[in-house]
C-alpha cells in the first residue's frame, strides 16, 4: 500500500490569520513561500552584525523618500510572504499600516546568509525576480562575497555582479548606494 502524503497550501491571508490567532509562538521564525510555511534559521552573531550594520548605514545614507525595514514580511503574491533581512521600500506616509509592502513597493532586497545560501539563491531569489523586484543582494558570509542581482526576467535576474573583499559594492538601481565589501563582510 502506497502512503499518501498530504500537503496543505496556505495563502498569505491564511498565514496572517493563523499568526493573528496565535497559532505560532512569537519566537517562531517562519516564512510563507509558494504556499508552504517554512521555518527559517535562527540568527547567528555574524548575520545579526551584518544586518545591523546595513540597517544603520542605509538609514543614515539613503534618501528620505524610502523606508528601510529589517527582517519584516513583504508580500510577493497570494502564496508568498518572505521576511528578507533588509527591504528598501518606496516611502509611504503611514509606513505600511494597512498591509505589508507588496512587490511593487520594493526597490531593493538584501538577504544575509551564513547557512542558507542555497535556500536564498534557489528558492527566494527566483520569487523576487518573478515579482519584478528590481534588485536583490545576496551577502554570502561564508564565501565572503556579495552578489548583486538586477534586471529581473521571469524567475531569474538577467545580471549578476560579484563583489569581494577590497571592492566597493554598487547598486545597479540606486546609484547613491555604495558600500565597501570589507565593511559589509566584517
Amino acid at each position: 500500500m502506497e502512503l499518501a502524503i498530504k500537503r496543505f497550501q496556505f495563502t498569505v491571508d491564511d498565514f496572517n490569520a493563523m499568526t493573528e490567532q496565535g497559532m505560532f509562538r512569537p519566537t517562531d521564525r517562519l516564512e510563507l513561500i509558494e504556499g508552504e510555511i517554512i521555518e527559517i534559521s535562527p540568527i547567528g552573531r555574524l548575520h545579526a552584525r551584518c544586518v545591523d550594520l546595513l540597517n544603520h548605514f542605509l538609514n543614515k545614507y539613503t534618501a528620505e523618500n524610502v523606508i528601510i525595514r529589517a527582517q519584516s514580511p513583504i508580500i510577493l503574491d497570494d502564496l508568498s510572504e518572505p521576511q528578507p533581512d533588509i527591504s528598501i521600500l518606496r516611502f509611504q506616509a503611514d509606513f505600511y499600516k494597512q498591509s505589508h509592502p507588496k512587490a511593487a513597493d520594493i526597490l531593493l532586497i538584501i538577504e544575509v546568509s551564513d547557512s542558507t545560501v542555497e535556500y536564498d539563491r534557489t528558492l527566494k531569489f527566483p520569487k523576487y525576480a518573478s515579482a519584478k523586484i528590481p534588485e536583490a543582494w545576496l551577502i554570502n558570509l561564508e564565501a565572503e562575497r556579495i552578489e548583486v542581482h538586477s534586471n529581473p526576467k521571469e524567475n531569474i535576474y538577467g545580471m549578476v555582479k560579484i563583489y569581494q573583499r577590497g571592492e566597493e559594492v554598487l547598486s545597479e538601481t540606486m546609484p547613491e548606494l555604495k558600500l565597501k565589501a570589507d565593511d559589509i563582510l566584517g
